[in-house]
């Protein structure tokens, strides 16, 4: 795989492109600056990779539009050496973005096909996260509690199971709504029982399903 001047300068217009559309967390600025997006897209569609657009992966899946990934993440707001859970791995370059911003993260793809293809993929280009296989509306209790939980996938409401896992002071960022638009919707932990919503503008993402996929 090369990564050359062009695909660098290419990136660097992508992050004007974010900065411009509000984006100002500088870790998340320079994680978009850096990734290679190409790697992560077939080869038919290398001339699109920094187009801030969401492209085909393959598996019914997309790749977020990148603009997309620097806003959950900046609103996820997590410092370094936090730990995140991730419900969606696809193609793992959102894996790749929290990585890069110095987290840990905890990822699940419940699409087998996804799963096998990026667990391989990512360390080979030197992201190493924590994969699973399964569904995402369970979590990873066992893992847990998290600095903050992120949703990759338009999910039709807020799992109480995943706010469960998170902790204190953390926070869920995710897609919530139907098959025509998501509301971004952040939800803080305040304490055992106590939580706080707060909406953050209509996107439209592929649908977050149960269960496993082979």
């Amino acid at each position: 795989m090369i990564d050359g001047f062009l695909h660098k300068g290419l990136r660097q217009k992508l992050v004007e492109t974010i900065k411009m559309k509000g984006i100002t967390n500088s870790l998340v600025i320079a994680a978009i600056g850096k990734i290679p997006r190409h790697y992560f897209v077939e080869s038919y569609l290398e001339s699109s990779a920094y187009e801030d657009r969401a492209l085909p992966i393959g598996a019914g899946q997309t790749i977020s539009q990148p603009y997309t990934v620097a806003y959950q993440t900046e609103l996820l707001n997590v410092g370094k050496r936090a730990k995140v859970l991730e419900i969606g791995t696809g193609s793992g370059y959102q894996t790749a973005v929290l990585l890069e911003i110095g987290v840990q993260v905890f990822t699940i793809e419940r699409q087998r096909e996804l799963y096998m293809k990026t667990c391989a993929f990512l360390p080979n280009i030197g992201y190493n996260a924590q994969f699973f296989y399964g569904d995402g509306y369970e979590g990873k209790p066992t893992y847990g509690p998290f600095d903050g939980i992120l949703i990759t996938a338009g999910a039709p409401f807020i799992p109480e199971k995943l706010l469960l896992q998170l902790k204190i002071g953390g926070k869920f960022v995710a897609p919530i709504g139907n098959q025509d638009f998501q509301v971004m919707t952040v939800v803080e932990r305040i304490s055992d029982t106590e939580y706080k919503k707060t909406e953050h503008g209509n996107f439209v993402f592929v649908p977050m399903l149960k269960g496993t996929s082979k």
